[in-house]
């Protein structure tokens, strides 16, 4: 009798996953496994490998009760190998099984230790395309071949037709037009109050998680409790019906916004269940769209959220596939400092960012704006080097995986790629902090001065950067408004720039950057 072991991985937990479709149950069987490597290639942070085990756990019992034989190898399980190829190799001698059938993974790392399966067991791989994603890799291929610039703009729209998501009875874009950016850059209000994020607390299956976390990982960047993650498909639905009804409505308005005090405001906390499986892209577009429909959210709200999921998101996997594996070297500006030790301690003075990493060592998140505009924006500015960035922005979010992290962070947040990503670099001083946050308010710098040790360092970080880069950025028309201030400085303001932003840096190779008198 034929018998096939189909692999479930960490991020693929859905029932209905390509690789289980045509599932004999009376002979398959599923393998899931906790392995060391992979909550170790990066030191994740451990409330992500929790939510990642108990979610695994749970699924498991939800496929057994589906009928299906499910092999599932503990952390701590006797003889577990620590890797995803020992625990194949070994289950296939457990099972005597005649071939593999496993969804694409998320990772290219993985993908190429999947293409060795064949050679080092001798039992044939079949690795299915992952269509929980609305674009296929061959889908988003056809649409970038032939163009000179891959914008996400232009992908969105199609992505938009493709499902007919916010379109009126004409095929046109609700309202007249694509996107409502435009009117969601409101900077927050006093008194400003969200609803946060549901919560749930932690089942007897959670807790075992959580012990085991704590034994084996507990010297990792990041609190591991209090832990109150959806770590089933149910437990994620009510999630997303919580954002729709009380954060969505706002959600717009204030997506840029970054109060200090405030983790959520009105972000959905739902990358973690949707890049889990736990939920799936179109359904929660569909959710957000009928709360529109029904007249209980604003189309400025409901667009923005559409569109980071089926425009952002399938767009970077997209960058992904197509420039891996050499997209990860890339490093078009030459950022060569090392990741400042801060981003894991927090001890910086500037308070903006020692928020940014506090809540992200608490709550392993921050959302898209405090990524690009605070860690990002600083890594920027300051030249750190892509591949140390990229490494701690993926291991310290419960919903980073590569595919989704990589090009967001060297493309969108550092310049690495060079442009293919972003029209010009997210670069910006302390103004647009103190304009879209309250944090420069409690900081010991001062986001009003330009120059002197008591100034912002964004703000003299800022010229710096484009005095240090100016030739890369030449030809580079959206930032010719911001070379041409820069070419009218006067000798003394760029001299000025040079010696704040070599006191500063200089400081900051040396691990600090506190205040010297």
């Amino acid at each position: 009798m034929s018998r096939a072991l189909r692999l479930v991985l960490g991020d693929q937990l859905t029932q209905d996953l390509a690789s289980l479709r045509d599932i004999d149950r009376q002979g398959d069987v599923v393998l899931m496994a906790e392995v060391v490597d992979e909550a170790r290639y990066v030191r994740h942070h451990p409330k992500k490998i929790a939510f990642l085990f108990a979610a695994m756990r749970r699924h498991a019992q939800l496929l057994r009760a589906d009928g299906i034989e499910v092999d599932y190898v503990e952390l701590d399980a006797k003889d577990n190998s620590g890797s995803l190829t020992g625990e194949v190799e070994r289950a296939c001698r457990r099972h005597q099984v005649d071939r593999i059938v496993v969804t694409e993974p998320g990772e290219w790392r993985v993908l190429q230790m999947m293409e060795r399966w064949h050679e080092l067991l001798s039992v044939p791989v079949e690795v299915r395309a992952d269509d929980r994603f609305l674009c296929s890799r061959e889908g988003f291929a056809a649409w970038a071949d032939g163009r000179k610039q891959l914008r996400m703009e232009y992908f969105y729209r199609e992505m938009r037709k493709s499902t007919g998501l916010l379109l009126d009875d004409a095929g046109e874009p609700e309202g007249g037009r694509w996107n409502y950016d435009q009117e969601n850059r409101k900077p927050p209000e006093a008194g400003l109050e969200s609803p946060g994020p549901r919560r749930f607390a932690p089942d007897s299956t959670t807790r075992a998680v959580l012990e085991l976390v704590s034994e084996r990982f507990g010297d990792h960047f990041g609190d591991l409790e209090p832990f109150w993650f959806a770590v089933t498909r149910s437990q994620a639905q009510e999630a997303l019906a919580h954002f729709v009804t009380h954060a969505l409505p706002s959600f717009g308005d204030f997506q840029d916004a970054m109060v200090d005090g405030d983790d959520w405001l009105f972000h959905s906390a739902l990358s973690q269940y949707l890049n889990c499986g736990l939920l799936l892209p179109l359904e929660v577009c569909v959710a957000a769209e009928a709360a529109y429909r029904q007249g209980k959210a604003p189309l400025n709200a409901v667009e923005g959220f559409i569109r980071q999921i089926i425009g952002w998101r399938e767009y970077v996997r997209g960058i992904y596939w197509r420039y891996m594996p050499d997209y990860a070297e890339r490093n078009a500006l030459g950022a060569t400092r090392p990741l400042p030790a801060f981003y894991w301690t927090g001890e910086t003075e500037m308070n903006c960012l020692a928020k940014v990493v506090d809540q992200t060592r608490r709550e392993a998140h921050s959302h898209h704006i405090q990524r690009l505009m605070i860690t990002g924006n600083f890594a920027l500015l300051a030249g750190i080097r892509p591949s140390e960035v990229c490494e701690w922005y993926l291991a310290v979010y419960a919903d980073a995986y590569e595919w989704v992290e990589l090009p967001n962070t060297l493309g969108m947040a550092l310049f690495g790629d060079g442009g293919l990503m972003a029209s010009k670099p997210y670069a910006a001083s302390g103004a647009y902090i103190d304009r879209m946050s309250d944090f420069c308010a409690a900081c010991r710098y001062d986001v009003k001065q330009k120059n002197g040790p008591n100034a912002c360092p964004f703000n003299y970080l800022y010229w710096n950067f484009m005095l240090e880069n100016e030739e890369r950025l030449a030809d580079n028309r959206r930032l010719q408004p911001v070379l041409r201030t820069l070419r009218r400085m006067k000798a003394d303001k760029l001299d000025a720039v040079r010696a704040d932003s070599r006191r500063f840096l200089d400081r900051l190779d040396k691990g600090a950057d506190r205040h010297v008198a």
